[in-house]
């Protein structure tokens, strides 16, 4: 069953979203407007919470990117950035939810050159777009994480950790 509680202007979550109708996964959308309280602390919402087969239920966070993104001289591929309060939003969301719940971020990759086809395990079109969706345990990201810039408290995984640690999403449902 597939509840709705959310609506949706990002592309990237609307993708994804309807990636899970396709897969036929249970979820729920959850509305992000506000940040919840917990014991006093303003916390990120995350984006959707995934039933998943594999034993464990998903916390995902959208992280949407271009592929490549950059100029057409220095294209950067694997863009994999989060902000610091994404990270500790989501692990301690991972802590009230307790056993049975993990946290993950989703990499929702918008193929926008199609000659790096190749680089992607699967594809999903989407309104006449090409996605494809990967997946990090929050907990292993954070482990391997660094700074990418202290002025937009934003973390990030060098590539060869990135590399290692994503999972094309179809092997967390």
């Amino acid at each position: 069953m597939t509840v709705v509680m959310a609506q949706r202007s990002n592309h990237y979550d609307v993708a994804f979203e309807e990636f899970l109708r396709w897969k036929q996964v249970p979820y729920i959308a959850v509305d992000e407007q506000r940040r919840s309280l917990l014991q006093e602390a303003s916390l990120k919402s995350m984006d959707f919470i995934v039933s998943s087969s594999r034993g464990v239920n998903l916390l995902v966070d959208v992280k949407g990117r271009r592929f490549p993104s950059g100029s057409e001289t220095s294209p950067h591929k694997w863009e994999n950035w989060a902000t610091a309060d994404d990270i500790e939003s989501l692990l301690q969301w991972q802590g009230v939810f307790g056993e049975g719940f993990r946290a993950i971020l989703v990499f929702a990759y918008y193929l926008v050159d199609e000659q790096f086809l190749s680089d992607f395990d699967s594809l999903f079109e989407f309104r006449d777009s090409l996605y494809s969706f990967y997946g990090v345990w929050v907990d292993e990201y954070q482990e391997g994480m660094t700074t990418r810039s202290r002025s937009w408290d934003t973390v990030s995984l060098p590539s060869a950790n990135f590399r290692e640690l994503r999972l094309p999403l179809e092997r967390f449902l």
